[in-house]
């Protein structure tokens, strides 16, 4: 289920709102960055909080931890969720909850004029690097999920799933989809397949126990009820772990074994193919949002992505190749 939403996530990653990267690669939110931590270091705290605006700059705020920074660290982050849903005209505010067949049909139909016009991208994230490791002959490990998150059968029923929760859509429904972008892996969706049906003899649904049941705004709410203290210990465990990827992914151009070791570990499709967010800038806060999300409400996962971490620490404290 995170695959399916993921893929709408991952296709948030452009620059936002017309943004284009400045002469050193960076957008206006970066700048923003730099601003706040110049503030800080004149002892301006209000004046650095105030210019944190973007996904990067929510560590201002988790650090801070006073009542208004994480009042608006809460808003940032359920905002970032909203974003895609604002920009295909859709108001979350008006999404009708209910399972009336007219509830049903107008969520229905917003979920395809989210989709109009929307390009899926041929390789996700995942799949463009082990293109590159494919033309150099260099062998990875392989994918624990489905082949690509923005595969075309994946957005339909990823849109109508974040709109209307499980509701909307049913388990074999979503189960035909990962088959369709999974393709020459038939054992992962047998795996699934065979999880539920044993649930299900059980008297119990794991599609509908799952955190993104609810869909939107399910999640939404989940950001907005959150323990304050738990939420700022997401945004900055999230922030952290993404700062460290980024720093080993570059060093993996000239040491290509840290990625099949980065790759080889279960966090790696739970957490880097989701919430990741490859770029900088306003586009990345539907990544890091996802990674919050996450790290709140899924069963293991916050153990997962410190274990990870501290795998991450290992590799940046070994040598550079030069």
């Amino acid at each position: 289920m995170v695959a399916a939403g993921g893929g709408l996530a991952r296709d948030e990653l452009d620059s936002a709102d017309g943004e284009a990267p400045g002469r050193f690669g960076f957008d206006s939110a970066e700048l923003a960055l730099h601003q706040a931590e110049a503030y800080l270091v004149l002892g301006r705290a209000a004046d650095a909080r105030a210019r944190a605006e973007a996904w990067f700059g929510w560590d201002f705020w988790a650090i801070d931890a006073t009542a208004e920074s994480t009042t608006r660290l809460r808003a940032a982050v359920a905002d970032a969720f909203e974003r895609p849903f604002r920009r295909a005209g859709i108001d979350f505010g008006q999404i009708p909850p209910g399972d009336s067949d007219e509830a049903f049909e107008a969520r229905q139909e917003m979920a395809a004029r989210m989709l109009k016009d929307r390009r899926c991208p041929r390789r996700d994230f995942d799949g463009a690097l082990r293109a590159g490791a494919a033309g150099a002959e260099f062998e990875l490990p392989p994918t624990r999920s489905v082949s690509n998150i923005g595969h075309p059968a994946l957005m339909d029923p990823g849109a109508r799933l974040m709109l209307g929760g499980a509701q909307d859509i049913g388990f074999d429904e979503m189960a035909e989809a990962w088959e369709a972008a999974t393709p020459g892996n038939p054992e992962m969706i047998e795996h699934i397949r065979a999880a539920q049906r044993e649930a299900a003899l059980a008297g119990e649904d794991l599609f509908a126990q799952s955190p993104l049941a609810g869909g939107l705004p399910g999640i939404v709410r989940a950001v907005r009820e959150a323990d304050g203290e738990r939420l700022c210990t997401a945004v900055l465990a999230c922030i952290k772990a993404s700062t460290a990827l980024t720093v080993l992914l570059a060093r993996a151009v000239n040491e290509p074994e840290i990625l099949r070791t980065l790759m080889a570990d279960g966090m790696w499709d739970q957490w880097v193919r989701v919430g990741y967010a490859p770029v900088l800038g306003i586009g990345g806060e539907v990544a890091v949002a996802m990674s919050v999300f996450q790290h709140l409400l899924m069963p293991g996962w916050a153990e997962g992505l410190e274990r990870y971490q501290t795998l991450m620490d290992t590799l940046l404290t070994q040598p550079a190749t030069v």
